[in-house]
C-alpha cells in the first residue's frame, strides 16, 4: 500500500470513529452523560482509538495538514490510555461535543468519496 493510501485509510478510520461518537452523543445532555457509565466508556474508547490512529498517520501528511491538532489528539489518547486517575469527565464531554464535530469538519474534505461498482 502506498503511504498516501495508508494515510487516507487512517483518516477514514478516524472519521468513522468520530461519527460514532456523534451518534452516541446525539441529544445527550451533560447530566445524562455524567450518569451513563457505559456511554462514557464508549466515548472514551472511540477517542482513544482516534488518537491511536492519528499517531499512525505519516509525519509528512501531518506536516501538510497542520489545521488538524495531531498532537492534541494523540495527547488525549495518551491521557486516556495511561493516566486513569487524571481523566476529567468535563474534558471528555467537551471533546465529544466540541472537538469531535470540528475534527469531522476538518477530515471530511481530506477523504475522497469512495467509488463503488454497481
Amino acid at each position: 500500500m502506498r503511504p498516501e493510501d495508508r494515510d487516507l485509510a487512517l483518516l477514514w478510520d478516524m472519521r468513522q470513529e468520530a461519527g460514532e461518537i456523534m451518534e452516541f452523543m446525539q441529544g445527550v445532555t451533560y447530566a445524562q452523560f455524567s450518569k451513563q457509565k457505559v456511554l462514557r466508556y464508549a466515548v472514551e474508547r472511540q477517542i482513544l482509538v482516534i488518537g491511536e490512529v492519528a499517531r499512525r498517520v505519516s509525519d509528512g501528511f501531518k506536516d501538510a495538514h497542520p489545521e488538524i491538532p495531531w498532537s492534541g489528539i494523540v495527547g488525549q489518547r495518551n491521557v486516556l490510555a495511561h493516566e486513569y486517575g487524571e481523566i476529567l469527565l468535563e474534558r471528555i464531554w467537551l471533546t465529544a461535543i466540541e472537538r469531535v464535530p470540528e475534527l469531522i469538519r476538518l477530515l471530511d474534505p481530506l477523504i475522497p468519496p469512495t467509488v463503488t461498482d454497481d
